[in-house]
């Protein structure tokens, strides 16, 4: 694909969850830049329906089956193939026409995707932060061997991506992944112990999904971000450094060894990482709202409390190991947060689990792809034996 042309051909997976909806939102912005040849949801079946018939792609997958024949009836008079399943998705990313396929989709389930599409050649807008953690050695070497870039969607990776255009790797000394502190900054352990889920997913800055909320209420979101970071950008993990930045207008920052430091600052907006992940390496005008430093007189930075957030803590230990270790920190994380939504687990005790989890399972330092299967496999079912007893 030549970069600098438009239109580009899109494929997104999960477009009817946060990310896949304000993707759309960029793609109705520029008419005549951006084709939409794939749309998948999970569940949405009625949002998948008005998506497809505004964007007219040649493929909607709806991964509940159950909900196909509801779809397939609604678009038969469309120029539209309808699928169902998970298969599914893997299959539609692999179509000829696809030059960026934005991995939208929560956790683990983007992996397998992610990996067909790099195996058939095509740059990825990475949304899926899971994909990384999972199995980034894996999918570094995939994305290598076929000459795909990623283009990282989360606004403090795409910070670091943009900060570092220009600028040779060995003059990179550490980068400062920032964190808002979420909706708990400050508090104590003691004062967690009772947290509700509306609570948690009172979320100050950013409006996500409910699994990247709580996650962003514990801290894991940051840490998953950590490992993700590590993938993307080459590095060790004492390169690595989280600062919490509660205005959340300082997105990341990269240290150089002349000790330089470079910033990418902006609204809290997510449509314009998204944008410049769809668009790089070209910048379109956007109506986004201006930043306005008298908005914003004063940035403050603080110390992560590794002691009240301990998922960050196990995030790093995760990192420092490496191998099958971030495999097991991500599934052992989706079943906590599943847990504390259906009111099974309470919001310290997901960090337990999680522990519990990790020290479990067999250390694995090169892991392939049915290793991570199984480790996912394995670390869901610990970790939801864990959740039953957890009350008793």
């Amino acid at each position: 694909m030549n970069l600098n042309l438009f239109p580009r051909n899109i494929g997104i997976l999960g477009s009817t969850g946060s990310i896949g909806t304000q993707a759309l939102e960029v793609v109705r912005n520029y008419p005549g830049k951006f084709n939409i040849n794939v749309l998948t949801a999970n569940n949405n079946a009625e949002l998948l329906i008005s998506q497809a018939l505004e964007f007219q792609p040649e493929h909607v997958v709806i991964a509940n089956k159950d909900k196909y024949q509801q779809v397939k009836n609604a678009l038969k008079k469309e120029f539209v193939s309808v699928h169902s399943g998970e298969d599914a998705i893997s299959d539609v990313v692999q179509i000829n026409e696809l030059d960026v396929v934005l991995t939208a989709l929560v956790g683990y389930a983007g992996l397998r995707p992610t990996i067909k599409a790099l195996e058939k050649g095509k740059h990825i807008a990475l949304a899926n932060k899971e994909t990384l953690v999972v199995a980034g050695e894996l999918i570094k070497k995939l994305a290598d061997k076929y000459n795909c870039e990623i283009y990282p969607v989360d606004s403090e990776h795409s910070a670091i991506f943009q900060c570092m255009i220009g600028e040779e790797e060995e003059n990179i000394e550490k980068i400062y992944l920032t964190a808002s502190g979420g909706p708990f900054r400050g508090k104590k352990r003691e004062q967690l112990e009772n947290v509700s889920i509306q609570e948690a997913l009172n979320h100050p800055n950013w409006n996500m999904g409910s699994k990247i909320t709580i996650d962003s209420a514990t801290l894991m979101n940051k840490g998953l971000e950590v490992i993700e970071a590590k993938w993307l950008f080459d590095l060790h993990e004492d390169q690595v450094e989280v600062v919490v930045h509660p205005q959340s207008v300082i997105h990341s920052m990269v240290q150089f060894k002349d000790s330089s430091i470079k910033a990418q600052l902006g609204i809290p907006d997510m449509r314009i990482p998204i944008q410049y992940a769809l668009s790089h390496p070209l910048r379109l005008e956007s109506d986004v709202p201006r930043f306005n430093f008298k908005n914003y007189p004063m940035f403050t930075f603080e110390e992560p409390d590794f002691d009240t957030f301990k998922n960050l803590k196990l995030a790093f230990e995760a990192l420092k190991k490496s191998g099958i270790v971030p495999c097991v920190l991500n599934a052992a994380n989706e079943i906590a947060v599943e847990g504390f939504l259906n009111n099974k687990i309470g919001f310290l005790a997901m960090s337990d689990l999680i522990e519990h989890c990790m020290n479990e399972i067999t250390y694995i330092a090169h892991p392939n792809y049915e290793d991570y299967v199984s480790a996912d496999r394995e670390t869901r079912i610990i970790a939801k034996e864990y959740l039953n007893r957890w009350k008793d």
